[in-house]
């Protein structure tokens, strides 16, 4: 129900400034050669063209480019919260196929989400602040992971057309720039762009949508959501485009015209279902608070989401007014007006209620007005309270660093990549502490691993290439050979597969 399915999305960052390069310029030109018709059948997937492997390897190159585009968010309660979100949506699922599902968040007010190649699923902050409950939140995601488990993505990238073919190009030349290290961040930027637009070419069929609608609402109900979370996310969206009509009209009315017909189908299966009541986690509401804060792009936008905040902090109850609180303190604190911040923050746990984004942003307030051993101390009291927050963990790490105790930040480091070893700042972060222990090797190593985990293996390679000039140890080295080695095989491998599609 989002994306290429019920919302249009832009180009991440207007795709670095109107369709940057050639990249962006393909693209057009491809939807001028011919509309795509959506995908050709509801059969088998062919694998053959874009299997498992390539679209991941697509979704990794993708991601690689994203992470440096400025509207993506890297907020590890964020991307905790979506990632998890989405993990037990696709758990719930009757087909939960073979991609790992990771959601990430960007700051761009406009209601939507979009899916890529290899499971990955991109949530814009205005879809998070509109909704008005997990469920409908829920709703949108299930959507996308239907699109992504039905392998409509891959089906419509490498459809018999024209056009499709000369899209897939031109994303994988612009990714094989960016992969040899040949291309610069604007082109890399506008490959994330043009992958983030997919929707715009695929123009998936009225049967690919239902499909996504119907596997996501049967999520929904297997996860514990309200699977009416989905007709409320589809009424408040047409209530928003009629709105709108007259002032240009909406990406929602523009490229969904069946959404009628699509939210009479999804009634019409709900309509026997027994009514279902869930309370929203906690973490949802101060997850939106900080996202209503971060989409802010000016002075009077931020006015606006104090105002929200504001009302909310008179009108709601329980951890929707403490929410309200938190998004004024964390307003506050971007402006660096710590007094306000704190006296805020104080007022969201006045009746003794506590969150890891609360005690985030408590640490981070005793760190700005220069107290490290209270922002400490409330470190190591938050990681007791929640051991499985990566916020708090993280914070936890950066306090012990700012306390001057790398030993111990790198032993926890170690700790914390035993248990979440996928989690690349991990990495980057014992990397400093072993820089500033005197170890610059394994610093280096650690490096690798970043620059590996987020897909930048040139950079993963020449960061082991320095280390294994500190050393002369034999078996060091060896180590750092193989690890060269493996790395150069993948880089090889990668651009094979790229190649294929580039011509």
């Amino acid at each position: 129900m989002a994306g290429h399915t019920v919302f249009h999305r832009k180009p991440l960052a207007r795709v670095a400034g109107a369709c940057l390069m050639s990249l962006a310029c393909m693209g057009m030109a491809a939807q001028s050669i011919a509309q795509p018709v959506g995908i050709p059948s509801m059969g088998p997937a062919s694998g053959s063209e874009l299997s498992p492997a390539l679209e991941r390897t697509l979704g990794d190159a993708i991601m690689e480019q994203g992470r440096r585009d400025p509207t993506y968010v890297a907020d590890p309660d964020i991307n905790q919260y979506l990632t998890e979100l989405g993990r037990k949506l696709a758990a719930a699922s009757p087909d939960s196929g073979t991609q790992q599902i990771t959601v990430f968040p960007v700051k761009d007010p406009q209601i939507n989400a979009f899916a890529l190649p290899g499971g990955y699923i991109g949530i814009n902050s205005g879809l998070v602040v509109a909704s008005e409950d997990e469920s409908e939140l829920a709703s949108v995601i299930a959507h996308e992971i239907g699109h992504v488990q039905q392998r409509h993505i891959a089906r419509g990238m490498t459809q018999q057309s024209r056009s499709g073919h000369v899209m897939l190009a031109a994303l994988a030349g612009a990714l094989l720039a960016a992969l040899s290290g040949s291309g610069d961040l604007a082109m890399g930027v506008a490959a994330f762009g043009q992958a983030a637009a997919v929707d715009q070419q695929l123009g998936f069929s009225r049967q690919a949508e239902q499909e996504a609608d119907r596997t996501g609402l049967e999520m929904l109900r297997r996860a514990g959501f309200d699977p009416r979370g989905m007709t409320r996310m589809f009424e408040r969206l047409g209530n928003a485009s009629r709105l709108n009509e007259g002032r240009g009209g909406s990406a929602y009315t523009s490229t969904h015209p069946l959404s009628i017909q699509r939210l009479s189908d999804i009634q019409a299966r709900l309509a026997e279902a027994p009514a279902t009541t869930r309370r929203d986690s906690d973490t949802f509401w101060y997850v939106r608070a900080k996202l209503r804060v971060l989409q802010a792009r000016d002075s009077q936008s931020l006015r606006a989401a104090n105002d929200a905040f504001t009302q909310d902090a008179q009108r709601a109850t329980g951890t929707r007014q403490s929410a309200a609180w938190y998004g004024l303190a964390y307003a506050a604190w971007t402006k660096r007006d710590y007094a306000a911040a704190r006296a805020a923050l104080d007022k969201a746990g006045s009746d003794g209620r506590n969150s890891p984004e609360m005690a985030s942003l408590a640490i981070a307030l005793a760190q700005a007005t220069g107290n490290e051993q209270q922002a400490l101390a409330l470190a190591d009291q938050s990681w007791k309270q929640w051991p499985s927050s990566q916020g708090i963990a993280m914070a936890r790490a950066e306090a012990l660093q700012k306390a001057g105790r790398d030993q111990q930040a790198e032993q926890f480091l170690g700790q914390l990549l035993h248990k979440w070893p996928d989690l690349p700042r991990l990495h980057q972060l014992r990397a400093q502490s072993l820089e500033r222990l005197g170890k610059p090797v394994e610093a280096r190593q650690s490096m690798a691993s970043y620059y590996e985990q987020i897909g930048a293996l040139p950079t993963a390679v020449e960061q082991l290439r320095q280390a294994r000039g500190m050393t002369r140890d034999f078996y060091v080295q060896s180590e750092l050979d193989v690890r060269i080695r493996n790395l150069r095989d993948k880089l090889e491998s990668d651009r094979a597969l790229l190649e294929r599609f580039k011509s």
